[in-house]
Order: structure tokens, then sequence, then C-alpha cells
């Protein structure tokens, strides 16, 4: 027995040896790099900001995606990296079969197009006319607004269509231009399918649907050197139109090009665009180039009309020429890249024109986290934590005629329109201080095409605003009494060390040889405007109408963004 124990002892001690002879390394880094070369860089991120912070930290050329890993909780983690390792791993596709390209907000990038219609809902429809349709009109519309020359061999067709569905991504190869960023690609996107969109909103009886956004008059530039200005109006989601304001609004339609190929219908019968507007929005999560959606085998590959073919290239093969063409944020720098704008800076202020009511206004305050309304915020904050769910706000607007408090949540996205909580996009809860009223509404392309809006729900009495408005007059009229009284003893104090009268309201009454005084006269202008506040603020409380007009989603997910 001793010597077996012995014989395992001397192993340990000559594996002990051998160990600290040649160690472990404590962390696997994968390398491609030569070993002169500094190490590359792969590093998970189980939260999108993380990775964000992280790339700002790295001097070398890395980039965010999104990696889908378990079916049916929508989780992603991010992982940051260089389009070098990434693709050193991907084009095996053993492991990492459903990536998306996170595409950062305030980051130049390509012009893009996610197309999708139901195939049983529009049995007539010939999908890849369309794509051919639509390019066609995106390089009239390029080469008439930014003077930007381009063709089908300039746009590369990616397909992952199913026996149900159509569905195609657009990314367009303009040499030496691209776009500000996603939200002004989606500010062109929507502009150039105006005519589509006045057909839609005529047809359901001046109804446009909130899914389709919105559009600005704000100048489109060519670029940063150019002098041209092309405006456009600007019209509001899911606003009745008047006939008259339809006819002043659809003007450019009834002289515009004939799109009303781009129009289908879902699988409810309902109307809406070809194009997908809802993927121009910050950090934008865009599947890649042979990619598939988690829990499917539909994979992002070339389409069999596309006719874009990449650049020879002796240091890189053909598939790694359409990976990289793919990627949306991949824009090479030169001295004569061009940036094109289409800005919308001006639309809260030009969508207030188009209200029907004068009195509707889109001034809004905005913050993060903690509004004015501590209360609320916390009425809010209950609501989205829970069911071992940790929610939080984002961010919050105030629309001050409508008293509409909106809140964009974060970390908890349970959708009452669904019954469950969406994969990715998360929910708003808009508190109308006005009607003491709550209720959810959607960032969910899905949920906004359905003009999704909750069952309005009251507000507990601790957060109506007519029971905080008493509790701030209690506590101000305790306050200013303790004020009073102090300041009044104070005085007597001067007078009469040893005389001091009680400290009760009687000491407020002014003797007759006070009357005329400064300090007198500033009481009574107080107390006046007092009363004033308190009458406007009552009068405010009881003469609101019960009917409000509801500010549209889109003006809100703008004020959101921006």
């Amino acid at each position: 027995m001793t010597g077996k124990w012995e014989a395992k002892l001397r192993q340990i001690e000559e594996r002990a040896s051998y160990y600290e002879r040649k160690p472990l390394s404590s962390v696997y880094r994968p390398r491609l790099s030569k070993p002169e070369e500094p190490p590359s860089i792969w590093k998970l991120f189980h939260r999108q900001n993380e990775a964000f912070n992280f790339v700002k930290s790295c001097k070398e050329d890395v980039h965010v995606f999104a990696l889908e890993y378990k079916v049916g909780d929508g989780q992603r983690v991010y992982l940051v990296t260089t389009y070098v390792q990434l693709w050193f791993y991907y084009k095996s596709r053993k492991n990492l079969l459903h990536c998306y390209e996170v595409i950062p907000e305030n980051t130049v990038c390509k012009l893009y197009f996610d197309l999708e219609f139901n195939k049983s809902a529009n049995p007539g429809a010939d999908g890849k006319k369309m794509v051919a349709l639509l390019i066609e009109h995106v390089c009239k519309e390029l080469q008439e607004l930014y003077n930007v020359h381009c063709s089908t061999e300039d746009v590369f067709n990616l397909d992952s269509s199913t026996d149900e569905k159509f569905s195609r991504h657009l990314i367009f190869q303009l040499h030496d231009v691209a776009f500000k960023d996603n939200t002004h690609v989606g500010n062109f996107v929507r502009k150039i399918l105006q005519p589509a969109l006045h057909l839609i909103a005529c047809e359901d009886g001046g109804k446009i649907p909130e899914a389709i956004g919105h559009f600005s008059e704000a100048p489109l530039e060519q670029g940063i050197s150019s002098n041209k200005v092309v405006t456009t109006q600007d019209i509001g989601e899911s606003e009745t139109l008047t006939s008259e304001e339809l006819k002043r609004l659809g003007s450019a339609g009834e002289s515009g090009p004939d799109l009303s190929f781009l129009v289908v219908k879902n699988n409810m019968g309902e109307k809406h665009l070809f194009v997908d507007l809802g993927v121009y929005t910050r950090n934008r999560n865009f599947r890649m180039y042979k990619s598939s959606k988690i829990g499917k085998c539909v994979f992002l590959e070339v389409a069999e009309d596309n006719k874009f073919f990449p650049k020879q290239s002796n240091n890189i093969s053909e598939e790694n020429q359409y990976f990289l063409s793919s990627l949306v944020s991949n824009v090479r720098f030169s001295d004569t890249l061009r940036i094109l704008t289409c800005d919308t800076s001006q639309s809260k202020r030009k969508w207030a024109e188009f209200c029907s009511s004068p009195s509707t206004s889109v001034e809004t305050i905005e913050g993060f986290q903690c509004s004015p309304y501590p209360e609320v915020d916390r009425f809010v904050l209950s609501l989205v934590n829970k069911n071992d769910i940790k929610g939080g706000i984002r961010r919050w607007n105030y629309f001050f005629p409508e008293e509409l408090l909106v809140y964009d949540i974060c970390k908890y996205r349970w959708c009452k329109n669904i019954g469950r909580a969406h994969k990715s996009n998360n929910i708003m809860i808009l508190v109308d201080l006005k009607n003491e009223v709550w209720y959810q509404k959607c960032h969910d392309p899905i949920c906004k095409a359905e003009n999704f809006k909750s069952d309005c729900f009251p507000l507990p009495a601790e957060v109506s605003l007519l029971f905080l408005l008493k509790e701030d007059e209690f506590l101000e009229l305790c306050q200013r009494e303790e004020e009073f009284t102090a300041d009044e003893t104070e005085r007597s104090e001067t007078r009469s060390p040893h005389n001091r009268p009680p400290r009760q309201w009687s000491a407020r009454v002014p003797r007759d040889a006070d009357w005329g005084n400064g300090t007198d006269d500033a009481y009574f202008l107080e107390a006046t405007e007092d009363a004033e506040l308190a009458e406007a603020a009552e009068n405010s409380l009881l003469s609101y109408s019960s009917v409000v007009d509801e500010i549209p989603d889109e003006l809100i997910i703008e004020v959101l963004k921006e």
C-alpha cells in the first residue's frame, strides 16, 4: 500500500515539475497575426453598450457583431473583433451560424434595403421584377438628388426566401459615396417612396400606416461640399388627413413615378410596403451574408438574379470579397469620399404645421432615467420590474400641451399585444397625465403596423396630478408658515428680547404702523401671485377635454432617437 502512494506522489511531482518548465497559458487568445505583430482581438460581451465601450478603447480597427445562441429567448451576445479575424472562423460555417452586423449609430454606412412580402397573401406578386423596378427607381433618385450614378451592377442582391415568404437584402456598392449614417439612409428611403406611401394613404381613406415612417422638409445635401438643396413635404403617421391635406401632400405623388408595385399585403390583408422601413434605427442588427436566423436553416445567399460581382484580388478570395461587400458599415475612407445626407432636424416644427388642431405642439423636454416626475418614474419602474425581470427607463420625453410622458423601456419586452416578450424590440410606456391613465405601445414593426395600443389603465392615486398638487401645496404652506413665523420671531427679538409673541397664525397680522412698509408689500405681492397660480392650476385640472389627440408613434420614436 505504501509503495502505491509513493509511486503516485512521484508521478504528481514529475507532472508539477513539467508544468513549471512549460506552464499553461492562462487565457487562450485566437491569433492570426505574425509573432512580431500585436495579437488579434476576439472578445465577447453580454451587453451591446459594453461592446461599443470596448471598441472605443481599442487602437485596432475592430467592429461589433451580434450572435444568436439560444432559441426562443431572443438573447444575443456581442462579439468585438476585426473583419479578418471574423472571416477566418466564419468561412468554415461550423459554429458562427447566426450572426448579425451591428450598424453603429452616427457612423458612415452604405445604402441598404430589407425587402419582404408574404407569398400566400400576394399570389400575383413577382418578387424578382419588384426588386428590379425598385433598384431602377433608387438609381434614378440618386442621380437626380445627389448626381450619383449607379446601376444594377452596383447592388449586391442577397436572398433568403422560403416557400412562405419572399425576402431580400440589397446593399448598394457606390464608388466613393456613402451616407452620413443609417438614420440619413432611412430619411432618404422614406423620401423617395413618398408616392407609394400616398397611395396607401389615399386607399385607406387618408390614414397613413404607422410602420411606414415619416418625411421631412429639411434639405437634402449632395455632400459636404455641395450646395444643391432639394426639399419635400413632411407628413405625420397615423393621423387622419382631410381630402384637402391629401391633395396638398399627394400632389408630388400624382406627378411622380408609379410605385404601386411596392404596395403589398400582410397575412391579415392589410396593405403595407414591400420595403421594411424599420431597419434604420440606431445600432441596428442586420443579418450577415451566409447567416440564418436562429431556429431556421434559411441562409442569406447570393440571389440568382444578382448582377454585382466584386473586383478580382490576388490576396482576397471571391467569397471573402462578397462577405466584405455585404457589410453595411464597411466603408473605405479616402480623400474623394462623398458623404450624402438627408437631414430631418426641422421635422418637429414642420409636423406642427400639419396638425389639425392649432393648439397642438410638439415641444418637448427629454432626458434619461429620471424625469421631472419621480413618483411617475417609480410607478413605471414597478410595471417593468416583475417576474424576476428588472427593466429600466432608457429615456423619457415629455410633450407639453398633451401632458404626455413617454418612457422608452429597456431590458423589458413584454408586449400585451402578443402576450409574450418580443425577441429584440423594446416597448414604450406612455403616461397621460391629463387623463391620469397609462398604456403600452411597441417599437416592433408588426405591432406598429397593426396600430397596436393597449387598453388604458388608471394611474394609482398617489401618482395622480391632483394628489401631487395638493400635497405640494400643503408642504409649501407649511414651509411658508415656518419661514414667516421664524421671521416674525426674529423681528420681535430685535424689538424686545424678553417679550416673544407665541408661534401662531395671529403673529402674521401686521400692526397699523407696519402698513405700507416694503416687507408687507412683498408679502402682499407674493400672496397675490400664489392665489393666481393656484387658480390657474385648478382651471387647468378641471377644464381639460376627455378626448386627447394622440401623438403619432413615429414622432415619439423620432424624438426618442434624437
